[in-house]
């Protein structure tokens, strides 16, 4: 059995979201828990994979398919039409199917956001995002998705069977050893794209009502789209000393600064699922997350939860933690029970199961 797997969300330096979800499914499938015999992947490519990339061996392959233009309308269904050996099903980590695919294909998508918020989009990739998306679902055998929330989503906006959607919940990295030491004194953390969708200018404004003037707030994230506004609102709120935008940070840093953070806070206004949100358990840091859409599947019991449409909400629980040492070691402890129940190796055992389901069902010899 052949598995063709898009790999291009995976081969990128600096991923975050569905980048790290592909990433770490192919991570898996291509470990020595996954090899069976007769099970054989085909990793499709628009360039040569990163070093950090699964090496190539008899079950393992790579294809770069040119050219890099209209990829996945054009390139992508031509190779898999005419190359051999042709995958017994195709599965894109991403919401773009290949057009006019040949064999049964499976999709995954991690949340509806540019349905739910399409002003936080810019014109052209919400456009993009609406009508691929679209086409794909309607074409998928099976469409993968991160939470039960983002589930009833896809199935109210697509009009799909519920059978049709998978939820695999993603998981979390081995932990890492904490090299750097802490060299921004106490500090709140927020840590994934700026982009509207975060929610971060009502963070930093929350972050303006605290009492003590001595905290910090420090975001790490690339840029994504519409942030201009973001990097304003410190000055607006009159906390520009105290905001420190980080950009990108490696993985390997990362650690440092979950662990030595008096909290986490994302009140973003929706999310497929919240990786950071298990990251900064895992380093024992207390979380404080939006009560919305798929984040209190993330958080559990472990989480503080805020109405991310109020700064006053946000403030007030922001307060409440960094003041009460007992609450903080409390949710770290909770937090420490919550990430036992997400690993990839989990993930990607169940979403190969369900890719050998369909090529069994649906592969034909052409």
């Amino acid at each position: 059995m052949i598995i063709g797997i898009d790999g291009n969300e995976a081969n990128q330096e600096k991923r975050v979201g569905i980048g790290e979800y592909a990433f770490e499914l192919l991570r898996q499938f291509s470990s020595s828990k996954f090899k069976v015999q007769n099970l054989k992947f085909i990793i499709y490519l628009k360039n040569k994979p990163l070093k950090d990339l699964p090496k190539e061996n008899e079950n393992w392959k790579y294809r770069i398919v040119k050219p890099h233009k209209l990829w996945t309308q054009i390139a992508l269904p031509l190779d898999l039409y005419f190359h051999r050996p042709r995958p017994y099903v195709f599965f894109t980590p991403s919401h773009y199917a290949p057009r006019f695919s040949p064999v049964p294909t499976a999709i995954s998508i991690m949340d509806l956001s540019y349905v739910r918020f399409p002003e936080l989009f810019k014109k052209s990739d919400l456009y993009q995002l609406v009508n691929w998306t679209k086409y794909s679902v309607k074409k998928a055998s099976v469409v993968f998705t991160i939470s039960r929330a983002s589930k009833n989503d896809i199935i109210e906006v697509y009009k799909v069977p519920e059978n049709k959607v998978v939820v695999t919940y993603p998981g979390i990295k081995p932990i890492m050893s904490v090299k750097n030491k802490n060299s921004y004194g106490e500090y709140i953390l927020f840590v994934g794209t700026l982009q509207p969708r975060k929610n971060i200018i009502k963070l930093i404004e929350a972050f303006s009502k605290l009492d003590n003037k001595n905290l910090k707030l420090l975001i790490v994230g690339k840029k994504g789209w519409l942030f201009e506004e973001i990097f304003e609102a410190p000055s607006k709120f009159g906390v520009k000393d105290r905001v420190k935008f980080l950009d990108f940070v490696k993985d390997e840093e990362l650690p440092a600064l979950y662990q030595n953070a008096i909290c986490f806070c994302l009140p973003s206004l929706y999310e497929g699922f919240g990786l950071p949100v298990l990251e900064a358990m895992k380093y024992g840091c207390p979380v404080l997350i939006s009560n919305v859409s798929s984040l209190p599947e993330a958080g559990g019991d472990a989480a503080l939860y805020v109405d991310p449409q109020s700064p006053d909400d946000i403030a007030e629980k922001l307060e409440k933690v960094i003041s009460n040492k007992e609450l903080r070691e409390e949710m770290r402890k909770k937090g420490f029970e919550q990430i036992k129940k997400f690993s990839w190796e989990k993930t990607a055992k169940e979403t190969l199961k369900v890719l050998e389901k369909i090529a069994s069902k649906d592969h034909k010899m052409i």
